[in-house]
């Protein structure tokens, strides 16, 4: 792996350098944007739209529009000179527990190694204070061109940084809430069905879109159309089949 970040997580007084890493990444099935006339492959351009000149990589830098319409260019080194505390430093401003953050707030992951032989020790010692305590440590940092919110937190004796989103990002969803009354035993029989599909072995899931795009591309190869698998029907008792899905569900873990 490489490192995409390097700086000093401060708690209190203790300082540890650091390095991070992206700890996930993409996969797909490598679908490529095409002509559809021909299928020839559609390439995105760096195009100047006021002299139509294609221009390099090197060529371009980040804009600022001003309010009255001027654009500011800011080059790497205006970056590098931002006068901003947290592009070097992830500051811990204190520790939460982890019911204390909405879901929707969770970015992306990142893990942290120790860049130094004397950041071994803090660096322990902040992961096992951080098992121990349950607790979640929550920071900012400018990463990728903005400051963003983060938590750090243990994994299997790793530190991981996850980045979240500001709760300003956070969408309204309006009123998407289902005003539709459920009776006593509807809901006893949702929550015995749950009993029943309770326990999933994420580890276990794999994407299997990757596998059904090749069946479909050997499909068109061959000469013959494709047809769409058909789609759930509606369902119009709600509660018979609340019941059949009880009754598969035990079926389905007493094979197991």
């Amino acid at each position: 792996m490489r490192s995409i970040w390097k700086g000093t997580i401060t708690f209190g007084m203790v300082a540890l350098p650091v390095d991070l890493y992206a700890a996930t990444e993409d996969q797909g099935p490598g679908l490529h944007l095409v002509h559809a006339a021909d299928g020839g492959r559609v390439r995105h351009k760096r195009v100047c739209e006021l002299d139509g000149q294609q221009l390099t990589a090197d060529e371009t830098a980040h804009g600022w529009q001003t309010p009255d319409g001027h654009t500011i260019v800011l080059t790497d080194d205006d970056l590098n000179a931002l006068p901003l505390p947290t592009k070097r430093t992830i500051e811990v401003l204190g520790f939460i527990d982890t019911g204390d953050v909405d879901p929707l707030l969770y970015a992306r992951p990142y893990w942290i190694g120790a860049s130094t032989a004397a950041a071994q020790r803090p660096y322990a010692l902040l992961v096992e204070a951080l098992s121990r305590t349950g607790r979640l440590g929550v920071a900012k940092l400018a990463l990728r061109s903005r400051e963003r919110l983060a938590v750090l937190r243990p994994r299997n004796g790793i530190l991981v940084c996850q980045t979240l989103r500001w709760p300003e990002e956070i969408r309204d969803p309006g009123d998407l809430a289902s005003p539709a009354p459920t009776t006593e035993r509807e809901l006893e029989l949702a929550e015995l069905l749950i009993g029943e599909m309770a326990g999933v072995e994420v580890e276990d899931l794999h994407d299997e879109y990757t596998t059904a795009l090749n069946v479909l591309v050997d499909t068109l190869a061959s000469g013959v159309r494709a047809v769409p698998p058909p789609e759930p029907a509606p369902v119009e008792d709600l509660m018979a089949a609340l019941e059949a899905s009880v009754q598969r569900a035990r079926q389905a873990r007493s094979t197991t």
